[in-house]
């Protein structure tokens, strides 16, 4: 009988790894991502499974908690077939030759500072270097378009439709043949909401067997759009009147479009103060590239900007800081600035240099626009931290912190429901990618509002299909 297991994304929103084993093949892994925040380590750690025997790869999107482990799983021996959306693999391409160019600079750091003190043995090598991510697109790769079956074996398909969480992104359904029976699986992947500034709604799926379905936000309702759109506009108005500085910790997929889209918007409805806004963050440079190569697959209002004045994201206000010498350059504006910059939770990347000269002086605002996992930086600034260290500095936090939920690209409890329900015929239900205390409150929303047998999946779980 087919069994699926997940090895990652259970009772947890990191590491997604599920790894489904039919009874005459093939192995089918989806999504291979890296585990963040509290539970890193285990990234570091040996697969509970022989990457050798796994044959097929489906990849849900191109967040890094999603493929951010494919390189590892391709270095200790998968040498089978990926399939994903071509947005996916693009802005894959960007994720990974980042996250292996970090570790490979982070381990170089760490083995100079340790020879110092003749330690050098004790530190870990990187966990793949950029030959190893390299690597992966050396595989071969079969491209999903949206709504089209792809005929894996003569046994089973698979079907990729659109999820609304990022470009790129899908839902994966797995219809297979087993002892004369057809049965199918869905993986949600990361959902997003039915209204995004960026993307389209998840698409409808009619029926599954067994829906594997992503709970993020699955005991709770974010702001509605327009609440959070004005909340928004309204920090980044009175900041700038005040002779502040607005920081935006942002992720480079998706987060930092929309707030380019949505400041955009504001410059041409009259809206944005006049100010300097800085798109701090190479990779969500790139990623805007290929967003804006593939506008095709964004939502109406996105394409009206496009037909306004030929680009979906630029506008006037906007400057791009490239090279490190001119993010540096940024910090020696005394107000009337806005500063994207990476990385979304404030792990690493620019937005730490910013934070630094910017998070001690009260007419400043921060604004989180993304979700921030337990243990990150950013966690502890949206809970009220009084200081952190910052480049060995203790920097006192005075800068207005803000947490602007409504922009999520997961969709909340209400959206959530609202997409299963529009299943004609679900047997059953099981939770990942989700922590377990709101797990509890969405299986018990699920099985009192839709009545639909619901089960929190526990790692490395078997559970028959």
């Amino acid at each position: 009988m087919a069994f699926i297991q997940s090895f990652g994304a259970a009772e947890t929103v990191t590491g997604s790894c599920h790894l489904l084993q039919l009874e005459n093949g093939p192995n089918i892994l989806i999504d291979c991502g890296y585990f963040q925040g509290e539970g890193e380590e285990k990234t570091y750690e040996p697969f509970d499974f022989d990457p050798k025997n796994v044959n097929i790869i489906l990849v849900t999107h191109a967040h890094l908690d999603h493929v951010g482990r494919i390189p590892k799983l391709v270095k200790e021996g998968f040498d089978g077939k990926i399939v994903a959306s071509r947005a996916t693999m693009d802005l894959a391409e960007v994720v990974l030759m980042d996250s292996a160019k970090i570790a490979e600079e982070d381990y170089k750091l760490a083995f100079k500072k340790a020879k110092r003190s003749s330690t050098e043995k004790k530190i870990r090598p990187p966990i793949y270097t950029i030959d190893d991510a390299k690597a992966v697109f050396d595989l071969t790769i079969q491209y999903a378009q949206h709504n089209k079956s792809i005929q894996l074996t003569p046994y089973v398909k698979v079907t990729f439709r659109q999820a609304g969480h990022i470009l790129g992104s899908s839902t994966v359904q797995v219809d297979f043949e087993e002892a004369g029976t057809t049965k199918s699986v869905v993986f949600s992947g990361d959902l997003g909401g039915r209204k995004d500034l960026i993307m389209p709604a998840p698409s409808v799926i009619k029926q599954t067997n067994a829906l594997f379905i992503e709970s993020t936000y699955g005991d709770r309702n974010h702001c509605g759009l327009k609440e959070t759109v004005d909340e928004f506009k309204e920090i980044i108005i009175n900041t700038l009147n005040n002779k502040g500085n607005v920081l935006i910790p942002s992720f480079a997929i998706e987060r930092s479009q929309e707030i380019l889209l949505l400041l955009k918007q504001m410059y041409y409805d009259k809206e944005l103060p006049q100010c300097q806004v800085f798109l701090d963050s190479p990779m969500a440079m790139r990623a805007t590239q290929i967003y804006t190569a593939h506008h095709h697959e964004l939502n109406e209002s996105a394409k009206q900007l496009l037909d306004c004045d030929g680009s979906v994201f630029d506008f006037p206000y906007l400057q791009y800081a490239l090279k490190s010498n001119e993010s540096i350059l940024i910090n020696k504006i005394e107000s009337g600035c806005i500063i994207i910059a990476g990385s979304g939770m404030c792990t690493g990347g620019r937005i730490l240099h910013h934070l630094k000269h910017r998070l001690w002086d009260e007419t400043n605002s921060v604004i989180f626009v993304g979700y921030q996992v337990q243990g990150t930086l950013g966690r502890k600034l949206i809970d009220g931290v009084d200081s952190m260290q910052l480049y060995h500095e203790n920097i006192k936090v005075n800068a207005k912190i803000h947490k602007v939920n409504g922009f999520s690209a997961h969709a909340d409890q209400h959206d959530l429901l609202g997409w299963i329900s529009e299943f004609e015929k679900i047997e059953h239900i099981f939770l990942i990618h989700g922590e377990p205390d709101k797990q509890s409150i969405f299986k018990q929303a699920i099985e009192e509002q839709l009545n639909i047998p619901t089960h929190i999946v526990r790692y490395a779980e078997k559970i028959n299909i």
